[in-house]
């Protein structure tokens, strides 16, 4: 019996150790690393994005957010008899315009199409002191709120809900709108990415520029870097208002309606391995379209044709028709968080 009390307490002094020394680890790597993840995650990438040009048989649209800010959208009515309508959520640095070589297939075939800028990008309304990155926040999920509640107030909305269509942060803001409103019927999406599943690989490649310590590098659990990665958006929260909602939950609650996921094969923003990873969380029906070869939001311009007939093909089956009633009551709204 003594040497069971002695084993028991050597047991838990060395648990108390690791435990101890676990949350020392933690204190070191928030004060060191913190600052770090906070300077890159401001970082803007590099790249060029599509900004088109108005067209005359379009309705120019100003409406105005949760925030009295006046957003910015384009509304193009099809030419033949309607099978739908779709909201078109358009990448970070675009502006509403550059739906076009996307959406011209789908408003050949029946569709409508709404696309808008969001706050502070394009001709939007900025807001004081809010400088937009590649990340999704609240503000932009709010915008969209707001774009599907214009499309709900005009005089020509159909009552049968409508389709999202959105391109990398366009697409990830709309499937977070999605997540609180039933009206949203299915979805395809292009180069969508979650903001701490994406954080979390890339802190991990970090750390080998800013530490040269073995242990550090190979040995440190994923749930540290969780945990450092939290501190950091928490302060990155703090210092600009808003909030980076976590499209890992939401994207769970969009089921039984239908998801297209498309992604480049050559992405190196946003790996298509973490594409995947984000695509096992949704619920079915869904679909995981890899262009090979092609890069960050780059799918269109390498798939050409087939792009366009399998997002038609998506939007006739799962739009044109009315909304299957039992289905849909089967999904609760929630909160996104």
């Amino acid at each position: 019996m003594t040497w069971l009390w002695i084993g028991l307490g050597v047991i838990l002094g060395l648990a108390a150790l690791i435990g101890t020394g676990l949350v020392l680890l933690y204190v070191y790597l928030r004060y060191k690393y913190v600052g770090h993840i906070v300077r890159v995650f401001e970082e803007k990438p590099f790249f060029i994005a599509p900004y088109g040009k108005p067209v005359s048989d379009a309705e120019e649209v100003r409406f105005r957010n949760a925030d009295g800010l006046t957003l910015r959208g384009c509304y193009f009515r099809t030419p033949v008899p309607r099978q739908g309508v779709i909201l078109f959520g358009v990448e970070f640095g675009s502006n509403c315009w550059s739906c076009l070589p996307y959406c011209e297939s789908l408003r050949a075939n029946g569709f409508d199409i709404f696309a808008f800028e969001p706050r502070s990008q394009g001709e939007s309304e900025h807001q004081p002191g809010y400088e937009t990155l590649q990340w999704v926040t609240d503000f932009e999920v709010k915008d969209f709120h707001a774009a599907l509640a214009y499309l709900k107030g005009r005089g020509d909305a159909d009552a049968r809900g409508f389709g999202l269509f959105g391109i990398s942060k366009g697409g990830s803001a709309g499937l977070l709108a999605a997540a609180q409103d039933l009206d949203i019927r299915c979805f395809v999406t292009d180069g969508i990415f979650a903001t701490y599943s994406t954080m979390v690989p890339y802190m991990r490649k970090w750390i080998k520029i800013y530490s040269d310590r073995y242990l550090l590098q190979v040995l440190l659990p994923i749930w540290y870097y969780k945990l450092v990665g939290r501190a950091a958006l928490r302060k990155i929260s703090r210092r600009r208002g808003c909030r980076f909602p976590h499209l890992e939950r939401a994207i769970a609650r969009l089921s039984p309606r239908p998801l297209l996921m498309i992604h480049g094969g050559n992405d190196t923003y946003i790996k298509p391995e973490m594409a995947q990873a984000l695509y096992e969380r949704a619920g079915p029906p869904k679909e995981f379209w890899l262009v090979d070869g092609a890069k960050h939001n780059q799918a269109l311009q390498v798939a050409g044709e087939e792009y366009h007939k399998r997002v038609l093909d998506f939007f006739l089956t799962n739009l044109a028709s009315a909304p299957p009633q039992a289905k849909r009551s089967q999904l609760v709204p929630s909160p996104v968080g």
